[in-house]
């Protein structure tokens, strides 16, 4: 096994023999490591004298309390090998796994530093305490596996130099997606997750709590670069922004450190990701501490979501609050008990345990080879008990590394186990061969690590992908002060890669302490949603995330707050003046129960009824003088036009359907035009009648009953077959006009052929010009015969209200146009009735003594 046992950079590998140039060599590592942290020359003058032969560094005080963390013993990390020896020690006293087997160790500390960690890989393939590559002193080799390192930055050239062995080897902390790689790394396996699932994981969680505006910080290796990008990766697929990406100093920088600070207390992200060992984060969070920004949620990887390192400094107002994913805790059985039972005269081979029991009870165990003398200090007697501590390594609560490190070690077990039960001619080797548990090769190894699959004794199943990798589970723990101001870490829910995808994170948001200054949960983002009504407008130059708000423009809407594009209403809808819905349009036409579609109705009737009364009168007084000398047939026909003419305005009004918008422009040309004939068979018949006076005159054979009725049905004729010919080509039809009005769909008659409504108007037009011209030509006429001036009037009064009504009704929409377009027809049919009638029955019913044959001659 390969460990850190000290925390930093180590200051003695740990052996499991020990002479006195080893520790010559330490300390000239030592010297040269402060030389290059320009630690101060009082410590190096010193450095030889605080160096114990046997027990490490001693008066830690004397270094000053900015080293104590870098120098002091690592009694979790200790833990970590009690756990391993307790694994083999089970498994030695086991009867059905590895039966008459024992297993044994060696344990080499890395230090944390990857040039000791090749040195320790080559001492142990090689067997000798000078490693020499590619040789072996044993002739066979009884290594089975190497479990290591805690770090990925170590495991990686670990994993290279044992690759090329075909050593199995197992990691229970080296997380970096780097390791999967199978080309370069055939021998490594690990009992910690990856990474990638880590980094979709932590983005699960982001994703969870809507925090789209994300710091991140990550250590300054492997571990960190490679977790940090899987992790940006994943954040920008959920659709966040990473606001800042800064990495982390392994080696102190104040300004590194500090440039770090400024770039987090300038940045609005509330949430903050760190890929990050524990021991790369003490000065920035005392930085953090010592300038008071607080407010930031922190989320932690697993390699310091357990710290209890940074849990027990006085940094609670920084880090309370702090979520974080770690590896999945597991129960160890009898465990406590074993530690417990740790005892320097028990385990007087174990090369760490003075050590341990100086850190553990703070005292100092005699040592006539130093020539300082802490006075200050109890001496150490061996006979103190762990059962009153309460430190990193008597608390078995929270096993999550130890428990990888149990998980790794029964791997390597049930590894042989599966071998040495190989039966003879099942092998999965040449010609169906077994290998001799006493004498293998790494690669035979290899095949049995591969396909290792257990259940442990926590009724957890273990087994390895092709990748080397255990399936992913997290347990998410969150850092909670209690009364006495200590930190405990609450676990709040799980993460599992293998769980569907609505089961893939499971997290109990409502037992969560948030850090200080928020109880609900805090917001993270870079731009606040947008109100209903608006869309996202990125902002230049800058992520998706900032962005700023626009509200919809008129006809579209969005109800959502995180809208990027606003939605169109359908066409028959719209918004409303938040614009956060669509409306149903109102229908608009030109309606009974609309106060203008009553008052044109009603006008119409009305009006209708003044021709139907002259109508009653002409008869009546049909035998009148003034009666018969304005032809009798043409004044019927005329007035019965007119009534048609007033009534057919109530086409016009009502909901447009098929048969009314056929019939409206076709029955208002017809009747009109019949009008219009009319009054131009008379105009012809009073000229005739004047100029055929004279016998000889050629007018006189055109003379008869005839002439008006073939002007009336010829002209009105055309008029059909205009209207006919419309009709049967492009007939006009009901047309929902939506996007005229905002608010209203206007329902209307399509004219269907532009052409041919504008070509029944102008035939209309040229009817009533005709007439005009005829009526001026004749208004020279003896006063008697004064029929000519009164179609002049009327017809000046309908091609004046015709030739307004044209940019009128092209000007106007919906009910309006329609309105306008009746006033046209109620104006012109008044005109002619009041024109040509009115003065008849003026004369018929107040002046009567005029309505005689005298009169109308002109003799008095």
């Amino acid at each position: 096994m390969k460990q850190n046992i000290f925390k930093g950079q180590c200051i003695r590998a740990a052996r499991m023999t020990s002479n006195a140039q080893d520790m010559q060599d330490e300390i000239k590592y030592i010297t040269n490591l402060f030389k290059e942290r320009n630690y101060p020359s009082t410590i190096l003058d010193n450095i030889g004298k605080h160096v114990s032969s046997e027990w490490g560094l001693k008066y830690k005080p004397l270094l000053g309390s900015d080293f104590l963390f870098y120098l002091s013993f690592n009694l979790r990390s200790y833990r970590w090998v009690q756990g391993m020896r307790f694994a083999i020690n089970e498994i030695n006293r086991s009867l059905t796994l590895l039966p008459n087997v024992t297993l044994g160790f060696m344990i080499y500390d890395t230090c944390l530093d990857i040039a000791r960690t090749l040195h320790g890989t080559l001492w142990m393939i090689s067997g000798q305490h000078i490693p020499i590559p590619n040789y072996r002193c044993q002739h066979h080799s009884s290594l089975a596996a190497i479990i290591g390192d805690s770090q990925s930055s170590c495991s990686i050239p670990m994993a290279h130099l044992l690759g090329l062995y075909f050593q199995p080897q197992i990691s229970y902390f080296a997380s970096s997606p780097v390791l999967n790689d199978r080309k370069q790394y055939p021998s490594f396996f690990r009992t910690i997750p990856s990474d990638e699932f880590q980094a979709q994981g932590l983005a699960e969680l982001l994703s969870y709590f809507s925090w789209t505006w994300v710091g991140i910080l990550a250590e300054d290796t492997n571990y960190g670069q490679v977790g940090a990008q899987i992790l940006k990766e994943a954040i920008v697929k959920d659709g966040g922004c990473v606001a800042f990406h800064e990495m982390v100093p392994i080696f102190f920088s104040q300004q590194k450190i500090s440039n770090i600070v400024n770039v987090i207390k300038s940045s609005s992200a509330v949430a903050i990701v760190v890929f990050s060992g524990d021991p790369f984060l003490i000065q920035l969070m005392k930085e953090l501490f010592r300038q008071s920004i607080t407010g930031r949620v922190w989320i932690a990887s697993e390699a310091w979501s357990s710290s209890p390192n940074l849990s027990k400094l006085n940094l609670v107002e920084v880090l309370h609050g702090t979520l974080g994913f770690a590896v999945q805790r597991g129960n160890i059985r009898g465990f406590r008990d074993a530690i417990l039972m740790t005892d320097p005269s028990m385990y007087s081979d174990d090369i760490f345990i003075k050590a341990f029991w100086e850190e553990s009870f703070g005292c100092r165990w005699p040592d006539p080879v130093s020539e300082l003398v802490d006075n200050t200090t109890k001496p150490c007697t061996g006979t103190e008990r762990l059962e009153t501590l309460r430190n990193a390594y008597t608390d078995v609560s929270n096993l999550r590394i130890t428990y990888n490190i149990y998980n790794a070690v029964y791997a390597v077990a049930h590894m042989l186990h599966d071998l040495s039960k190989c039966n003879p001619e099942e092998g999965p080797f040449y010609n169906r061969t077994c290998v001799n548990i006493h004498g293998y090769h790494p690669w035979q190894l290899l095949h049995y690590m591969k396909n290792v699959h257990f259940v442990n004794n926590a009724n957890i199943e273990i087994y390895f992908d092709e990748h080397g990798n255990i399936p992913a589970q997290y347990d998410i723990l969150n850092w909670h002060m209690i009364p006495n101001g200590t930190t405990i870490f609450v676990e709040l829910g799980k993460f599992s890669i293998t769980a569907a995808q609505e089961h893939k994170l499971i997290i109990n948001s409502s037992a969560i302490q948030w850090t200080r200054g928020h109880t609900q949960v805090p917001r993270s983002v870079c731009s606040e949603n947008c109100p209903l009504g608006h869309r996202k407008a990125t902002k230049q130059g800058q992520p998706e995330c900032c962005f700023d708000c626009v509200p919809c423009s008129q006809g579209e809407f969005t109800n959502q707050t995180e809208s990027a594009e606003c939605k169109k209403c359908p066409d028959d809808h719209w918004t409303n003046a938040k614009r956060d819905r669509c409306l149903p349009k109102t229908t608009d036409f030109l309606s009974y129960h609309d106060p203008l579609g009553g008052t044109i109705a009603f006008v119409s009737i009305f009006f209708s009824l003044l021709p139907a009364a002259v109508l009653i009168i002409f008869i009546k007084y049909r035998d009148t003088p003034i009666i018969k000398a304005n032809n009798q047939e043409l004044s019927c026909v005329l007035l019965t036009g007119l009534v048609l003419c007033f009534l057919c305005s109530l086409i016009f009004i009502g909901q447009p359907v098929s048969i009314t918008c056929v019939l409206r422009q076709t029955t208002f040309g017809v009747i009109f035009t019949l009008c219009v004939s009319c009054v131009l068979a008379k105009t012809v018949m009073v000229v005739i009648a004047f100029r055929a006076t004279n016998p000889n005159h050629n007018l006189k054979k055109y003379m008869g009953p005839n002439l008006p009725k073939v002007i009336v049905i010829l002209f009105t004729f055309l008029q059909v077959i205009i209207c006919v010919t419309w009709v049967t080509s492009t007939p006009p039809t009901v047309e929902y006009d939506m996007k005229s009005h905002d608010r209203k769909v206007i329902i209307q008659c399509n004219e269907g052929s532009s052409t041919a409504f504008w070509c029944m108007l102008g035939y209309m037009g040229l009817l009533a010009t005709v007439s005009l011209f005829v009526a001026f030509l004749a208004r020279k006429l003896p006063d008697s015969f004064n029929e000519a001036k009164y179609i002049t009037f009327s017809m000046v009064v309908f091609i004046s209200v015709w030739l307004s009504f044209t940019p009128a009704y092209l000007s106007t929409k919906g009910k309006y146009m329609v309105a306008v377009e009746i006033f046209a027809i109620l104006s012109s049919s008044a005109g002619l009735l009041a024109c040509i009638f009115f003065p008849k029955c003026y004369i018929i019913l107040l002046r009567p003594q005029r309505n005689i044959r005298r009169e109308l001659k002109g003799k008095k």
